[in-house]
This record gives C-alpha cells, structure tokens and sequence, in this order.
C-alpha cells in the first residue's frame, strides 16, 4: 500500500548531550533535522516546517439563572509567543520532487524572539507550549503530520538585589473562645533572602509568642500559587510543597526557632511575566489553635462533630491534629506569608557567603526590634584568626634601614602580600598610657 512507504517520520533536535532534551530561552537558536525513511521510491509535494508557541487557558463554570435553568460559562485566552514557518523541500516549478528509497535528512533552523518568552508550563486550567509541526505533502494521500515539543526556560537570577533582600515580617491576633478573648498569639519570622532555587535549604528564623491558655502548633510550609486569567475572571489554584512542622509552644510560653531548615523540592521556576499564567511561591509560618478541653469541634475535611478533651503531646490524636487544621467557633489560624522566587541561576559563592553572615548575625531576632547589644563583643584573637604557619611566612625579614636601593624595583604586590596578615591592633579595656592624675578633666563644653 501506498501508506507504507514511510517508514520513519521523525523530528531531532540538536543537543549538547545525548540523553536529555534540549532546553532553550529568549534569543537562542533553535536547530534540529526531520528524518524521512521511504521503503520505496516516493513523489513528494512539499516539506514545511511551523514553530509556534502559546500560552493558553481554558475552564468552565456552571451558572444557575433560575430555579430550572443552569447553563456552563466558558472562560478562555491565549497568547502568542512564537510564530515561524519554514520550506524544507519544495520544487520552484510547483512539479513533484521523487525521492529515492531510503533515509533523507532535512536541516533547520531558527532563532527564538530576542524579546522575553514566558518559560514552559502545564498547568489544570492552562498551559504554556512551544513546538514544531511538520507536514509532509504527497500526491494522492492525507498530509502526514508530526508534532514534537521542545522546552523554553527564561533565566530567573537570583543574584540581584531585590531578591538577596531579607524577607521579614510580624503579625500577630487576638484568640477569642466563643465570645470572650482568651489571648494573643505572635508570630516573627524572617528568611535571608528572597530569591532561591529548587534543592536549597531555606534558614527560618521564627518566634512564636503564645500568650493565650492554650498551646499552639507551629508551622511552615511552602505554597505554589497558580494563577489563571481569562475575560476579567481569575482562577487559582494552590498547592503546598514542602512543610516543616514543629514542637507545641504551650500555654503563655515562648518559644524560637534558629534557622529551622526547610528543603525545596524540585518544582518550576516562577512565572510573573505572562498577562494570562502566572505561578507565584511564599513561604507561609502558621500557628495552628487546637480545640479546647471537653469543647466540641468541626473537623473540616470529615464533616463531622467530635467532642473530646485534648489530648496528650503523644497521643494518637494529638499527631493527628498536627497534620489537619482544625476550625472551632471563634478561633482561626495566625499564618504569616513571605514572598519567594523561584529562579534557575544559583546564588553565586560571594551571595551565599554575605547570606550565611547575615543569618547568623540575626540569631536573636534583635534585627526586627533595632535593638543593640548590651556588651560589644571583643574582637577575636590574632591566632584564631591566622595560623602561626602563615603568620611566620607572612612576616617580612630584617633589612638594614639605609638600604633603599631595590625599593623602586620591587612589585606592588609585594608590598601587598607583606601587609596582608599583619595583626589587628590591640585590644585592651585599659588604657596603655593613661593620662597623669595631676592634670584637671577638661570639659568637653568649654
């Protein structure tokens, strides 16, 4: 039959690496060949090749306008990213061209927009797609299609100011227990900066102050935010990615955390440039209220009313709490939310050392309060500082002091190298040459 004459209908993209996919951004070129095997001699109208690339979205809303009316609200938008055609194999004259028997490769190339495209998304209501269709036209047969996909990722670089700035924040609320308040809870927290990488570790500096009857549950967790507009209608969708959970701060207790670490799971960069799709990260520290003893409470995933004492720290139950959150009349969840973004350019090693720096500098939180230390701490000592080795290196030999002859010959990295561990100047809480008792304290406004 006519349909078996092609054997093999492929398209390759070119790659560095064998075994994984390439992946392109704004500006590169895109490079691959289309792989025709015929079993026999073929005649071939033309080859053309289509790169495109769309955003889209796409969801449905059921409507009532009545008691026995109901209809479903389409919500739809796209937007265009990538538009290229390209002739691979077409005769001038508009005649056939025969192709013998056997394996035919066809090149090509093309360059993505310079402007910024939108990195590769699928999402539950939307999508965002880049690939090339290729169709074969030959005489009296059905055009032979062949679509294959390839991934746009935009560089997101953490290593810019706005995101190397701190994240911090506070808030705090009032817990009432049906109609009378039962305390204030406070939650502090605070992470290095803004930008991260899927594989960190994020510090959390967090205080926790519980001055109600009650011991409350901490938490973080790390949301996605996805975000689908079409026609002035937006719809959401959120998932939490990774959690910390921690010890119960009880009753009129205090408790901290001192850089708790939570991990990023592998997920996808952040999406803010897109006017229809946009994915959106945030650190979120919780304090969850637990129900009250001898107190019915709803539980909002089964529906269905408990009433029970509270349990102990090691209880079934107690664990169970910990994982659901638990709504009771009067009482809601404190949770405080950091903005984060989720770039594809890791920190670089002089980021990632003023980052460490400044976590540890904010150990005790004193940053939020402009609060100073008490007591300077001293400078540490000059051995801690330099080993004895370098310290005997780094220290110049004798030379006779008239001897000026060869300063002029000498590198001025050599005068830098012997000033590089030179010992920081003393310390000392008294002073090595105090003033004589006879002479009167002068006044500093006279």
């Amino acid at each position: 039959m006519i349909f078996d004459k092609l054997r093999k209908f492929n398209v390759v993209f070119d790659s560095p690496e064998v075994n994984s996919p390439p992946v392109f951004s704004s500006g590169d070129v895109v490079s691959g060949k289309v792989v025709l095997e015929l079993a026999t001699e073929s005649k071939v109208s033309s080859l053309k090749l289509h790169a495109e690339g769309f955003a889209k979205v796409h969801w449905t809303e059921s409507r009532s306008a009545g008691s026995s009316t109901a209809y479903t609200q389409n919500y739809s938008d796209e937007v265009e990213y990538l538009n290229r055609r390209e002739v691979l194999l077409q005769a001038d004259n508009g005649e056939m061209t025969t192709l013998p028997a056997g394996r035919h490769e066809y090149p090509f190339s093309f360059q993505l927009p310079e402007e910024t495209l939108v990195t590769s998304f699928e999402g539950k209501h939307g999508s965002i797609r880049y690939w090339v269709k290729v169709k074969l036209h030959r005489p009296w047969t059905t055009v032979k299609k062949i679509k294959k996909e390839f991934t746009v990722i935009e560089p997101i670089d953490i290593n810019t100011p706005s995101l190397l700035a701190p994240q911090a924040g506070t808030k705090e609320k009032m817990a009432r227990i049906w109609y009378r308040n039962a305390g204030q809870v406070t939650v502090t927290a605070k992470i290095d900066r803004k930008g991260y990488t899927p594989g960190e570790v994020i510090p959390v500096f967090a205080e926790f102050d519980n001055s109600t009857s009650r011991s409350v549950l901490p938490k973080a967790y790390i949301t996605q935010t996805q975000t689908f507009i079409a026609r002035g209608t937006m719809k959401q969708k959120r998932a939490v990615v990774a959690t910390l959970c921690g010890d119960a701060v009880g009753a009129r207790r205090r408790e901290s955390w001192h850089g708790r670490a939570i991990k990023i799971p592998p997920v996808g960069p952040s999406i803010l440039q897109c006017r229809i799709i946009r994915v959106e990260y945030a650190l979120k520290v919780s304090l969850a209220l637990p129900c009250l003893a001898g107190f019915p409470f709803w539980h909002t995933k089964r529906k269905s009313l408990f009433q029970t004492p509270l349990p102990c720290d090691n209880s079934p139950l107690h664990l169970f709490l910990r994982q659901v959150c638990v709504d009771i009349p009067g009482t809601s969840k404190l949770c405080l939310e950091l903005p984060l973004v989720m770039g594809t350019i890791p920190l670089h090693p002089f980021g990632s050392r003023t980052s460490s720096v400044s976590s540890q500098y904010s150990l005790n939180l004193d940053w939020l309060h402009m609060a100073i230390p008490e007591q300077p701490e001293p400078p540490p000592d000059y051995s801690s500082v330099v080993s004895d080795e370098e310290a005997v290196r780094s220290t110049p030999a004798a030379r006779p002091e008239d001897d000026l002859s060869g300063i002029l010959q000498r590198s001025l990295m050599a005068y830098v190298q012997e000033f590089r561990f030179r010992p920081p100047p003393v310390y000392s809480e008294v002073d090595p040459n105090p003033a004589p008792f006879s002479m009167r304290p002068r006044c500093m406004t006279c």
